[in-house]
């Protein structure tokens, strides 16, 4: 797997102008509140027609709420690995690469491309929403809110991670991933909000004694 990003950056700060037309560089930039905000709205509407129009027991729903959530995990880890970080064998698979994650490995501290624009997460979401209900049926009603909550929780830990300091706790840990998979190591530590698949999966960074 090619290294993406250039690891020998000294700061990694800034930004880059990634079209030329001045509309499509501004559709390529969002406010993290945006996107959250977004897929909490499209969650909790979800939730409650779950709640007023299906037959599903609350506490059963809930249940499947929180298999959404962890179904993301999975989802963030798998995609971040192996299409964020594919072999960019072609160079159509080299323009997409670096379009949707090569850039924020070359600059990470700007802000405006920690997550993707409101449009294509819009378009998740729906495509989300139609294969879940295509397996699941009403079922989907209560799994999506917990999905796009897990979904939330991830544009929100990757912006602080990226925008804060790390704090003294037991989240530290993300911090450290993180920048391990940033600064050090780009083929390792592919969960952002959450260690779980890369201690199951094998792709924790390994700790320098």
């Amino acid at each position: 797997m090619r290294k993406i990003g250039r690891l020998d950056r000294p700061d990694n700060n800034g930004s880059v102008r990634m079209f030329e037309n001045p509309v499509l560089e501004r559709m390529s930039r969002t406010h993290i509140s945006i996107p959250i905000t977004m897929f909490m709205v499209i969650g909790s509407i979800s939730l409650y027609y779950a709640i007023v129009s299906t037959n599903i027991g609350l506490g059963l729903g809930l249940a499947i709420s929180a298999l959404g959530l962890l179904a993301f995990t999975l989802v963030e880890y798998m995609m971040h690995k192996y299409l964020f970080h594919m072999e960019p064998d072609t160079a159509i698979k080299d323009k997409i690469q670096y379009s949707t994650h090569g850039v924020h490995h070359d600059y990470p501290k700007d802000k405006d491309r920690l997550a993707m624009p409101p449009f294509i997460s819009a378009l998740y979401a729906l495509i989300f929403y139609v294969v879940f209900t295509l397996i699941m049926g009403d079922y989907a009603m209560y799994f999506l809110p917990g999905f796009l909550i897990g979904y939330s929780l991830y544009l929100g830990v990757h912006y602080v991670v990226h925008a804060y300091q790390p704090p003294k706790n037991f989240l530290k840990v993300l911090w450290v991933n993180h920048a391990i998979h940033h600064y050090k190591d780009p083929d390792v530590a592919f969960g952002v909000s959450s260690p779980l698949w890369d201690l199951l999966l094998g792709t924790m960074p390994k700790r320098e004694k």
